[in-house]
């Protein structure tokens, strides 16, 4: 199955100032299955280890000699190691940290060698090994579920994935087309984007998705046990669970477990954000870049590792999924969107996301996110049908004296000039802004449309 990271190995690969790979995700992402397919195509030698099943191997890295490493594996594998021809994968890297600070040597002595490292719990190592990490002599890949886009791909519909990225505003969109692609967006949202179960989606029927679904989870929550105590480990299930049935909801710790010290439910939220589990989107009251200047730490709602296991956890059966109805359809649309944007980000960057909000008596607003794209910032709202309210949308572009929004619904796309009439406080003032209407399943085609529209910086 085609997925985006493919490219970004191919340009790694063939960049001089190239450094070891470090591609990091959340376990049964695909990162393996794409290392080694990228090793079949590109390389003449492979050589993998899983220091999870190679246990024994461990003891090669415990001091840094690299060209006694090489020459050990060389004998190990049966095989040459050259420059070039050369591929050397180190999978499941955080089980030997080791491992980890010997990619600082493989940059110095063998820069002209390829050597890429991926491990599911590795964020959570790199903070808690007692060794330096070799910063400065590593490079990042960052991987997530498939994006729509991905499975889209996966299901052969080449000629809908072209047809949306050849699209330009203002023309007419096949209503028909239109109807297919919502058709595929709906199973998506429950299949999700691990690769295992898209694959199973392709021949098996749904019954078979949610048994892939339900092992996915049981591993996910087997990796508690390497945690901490047998009490932190329940907190983190605690908080796994919640937040599969609150994704979108601001968290409040006393929604989880009133007899739990807050402290210890945020530690957890932070080791599952560690482990990619799930991805925290921080309130920024910023006006302008950079976000982070105006977060409040305290402030956050969740994100699930994937939309398909996070109706799975909340009993959602993939039974007739043209006509599944929940009561959950705007988080739905709030945490399929949040899965796409997080897949705009260049591949080497670690995606982070916001939202906005404000508290006061009988003036409470909330934007679903916040978007940096280039060095502007535009406001996201999420719709799960074709209508809804953008009052809390005006007051962001009122207050922040922006013009520029995007709303995501089940519409057609569209683009227009507005004014209203909305207030802060007491004053009412009419603003003018320009307002982006896409469907959900268009966000993968984003930033080409905000550029292709000059509507950011």
């Amino acid at each position: 199955m085609y997925r985006e990271i493919d490219t970004e190995l191919l340009n790694w690969k063939d960049r001089e100032n190239r450094k070891p790979l470090i591609v990091r995700g959340a376990r049964q992402v695909g990162k393996t299955h794409s290392i080694e397919k990228f090793a079949r195509l590109h390389f003449a030698n492979f050589i993998k280890i899983n220091f999870e099943e190679q246990i024994e191997l461990k003891p090669l890295f415990k001091n840094f000699d690299i060209d006694r490493i090489l020459n050990d594996l060389s004998i190990l594998f049966s095989t040459m190691i050259s420059p070039g021809r050369t591929l050397i994968f180190l999978d499941e890297i955080q089980a030997c940290p080791e491992a980890i600070v010997s990619l600082r040597y493989f940059y110095e002595k063998r820069p002209s060698l390829h050597v890429i490292a991926a491990g599911s719990l590795l964020d959570f190592t790199l903070k808690e090994m007692n060794y330096a990490m070799p910063v400065g002599r590593v490079e990042f890949c960052y991987m997530y579920p498939m994006s729509f886009k991905e499975f889209l791909l996966a299901l052969s519909q080449d000629r809908l994935v072209s047809y949306i990225q050849n699209y330009e505003l203002h023309q007419d969109f096949s209503q028909v087309i239109h109807q297919k692609i919502l058709d595929y967006l709906r199973m998506y949202l429950f299949v999700g984007g691990m690769p295992e179960a898209v694959k199973t989606c392709l021949t098996q029927k749904p019954p078979e998705v949610e048994r892939i679904h339900s092992n996915i989870l049981t591993a996910l929550q087997f990796d508690f046990a390497k945690y901490g105590t047998k009490q932190q480990q329940e907190h983190l299930l605690s908080v796994f669970r919640y937040c599969a049935r609150n994704v979108g909801k601001k968290v409040k710790y006393a929604n989880i477990d009133r007899e739990v010290r807050s402290e210890n439910l945020k530690q957890a939220f932070q080791r599952l954000q560690s482990s990619r589990l799930l991805h925290l989107v921080h309130h920024t009251n910023a006006s302008r870049i950079p976000l982070m200047n105006g977060v409040k730490e305290n402030i956050y709602k969740p994100l699930f590792l994937d939309i398909g296991l996070a109706n799975h956890l909340s009993g959602i059966r993939l039974i007739e999924l043209e006509n599944i109805l929940t009561n959950n359809e705007g988080a739905l649309a709030e945490q399929f969107i949040g899965q796409e944007l997080l897949t705009l980000t260049p591949p080497y960057m670690d995606s982070k996301l916001y939202y906005w909000t404000r508290e006061e008596r009988n003036a409470n607003a909330e934007v679903d996110y916040v978007f940096q794209w280039n060095n502007s910032l535009i406001p996201v709202e999420v719709k799960a049908g074709k209508t809804g309210s953008l009052k809390s949308l005006h007051v962001y572009l009122l207050e922040k004296r922006l013009n520029t929004a995007i709303r995501f619904n089940l519409d057609k796309p569209s683009i227009g000039t507005f004014q209203t009439k909305t207030s802060t406080g007491k004053i009412q003032t009419e603003i003018e802004f320009q307002l982006l209407s896409l469907p959900l399943y268009m966000c993968f085609q984003l930033p080409e449309i905000i550029n292709a529209q000059g509507l950011a910086g």
